[in-house]
C-alpha cells in the first residue's frame, strides 16, 4: 500500500495528514516531507495518524529523526489521532514517553 501525505501550512503550525502505511518503502517519502517542517524555528508540526493502520520500525525511525530535528531547531512535534495498533507500537518501544502524543481518538476507539 502507498502513503498519501497532505500538508497544510499556517503561521507557526504545519499539519500533516497521513493516509496508508508507513514501512520501509514509504518511510523515505515521509521523511523527505516531514523533516523540512521540523527545521522551521518555533513551528508546531502536528502529524495526524488517524488513517495510518500499519507502521513498522522504519516509520518509528522517521519520527525519531523528526523529534531530534525539532529539538535542534526549537520547533515542536505532536502526533494526534493514532489508531490503537500504531499507538501500541509507540508504547511498546517507550517512544510515547519522549514524543508528544494526543491519545484522544475521535469516535472513542481508545
Amino acid at each position: 500500500m502507498d502513503l498519501k501525505i497532505d500538508i497544510t501550512e499556517g503561521i507557526g503550525k504545519s499539519t500533516v495528514k497521513l493516509f496508508g502505511e508507513i514501512d520501509a518503502y514509504t518511510a523515505p517519502q515521509l521523511k523527505e516531507k516531514l523533516l523540512p517542517l521540523t527545521k522551521i524555528e518555533r513551528n508546531q508540526v502536528e502529524v495526524n495518524l488517524e488513517n495510518v493502520h500499519y507502521m513498522d520500525s522504519t516509520g518509528l525511525g522517521v519520527f525519531i529523526s523528526a523529534l531530534k530535528s525539532t529539538k535542534e531547531n526549537n520547533s515542536e512535534l505532536r502526533l494526534v489521532d493514532l489508531q490503537d495498533r500504531v499507538l501500541r507500537l509507540f508504547r511498546i518501544t517507550g517512544l510515547d514517553e519522549i514524543i508528544t502524543i494526543d491519545t484522544a481518538i475521535r469516535g472513542g476507539n481508545n
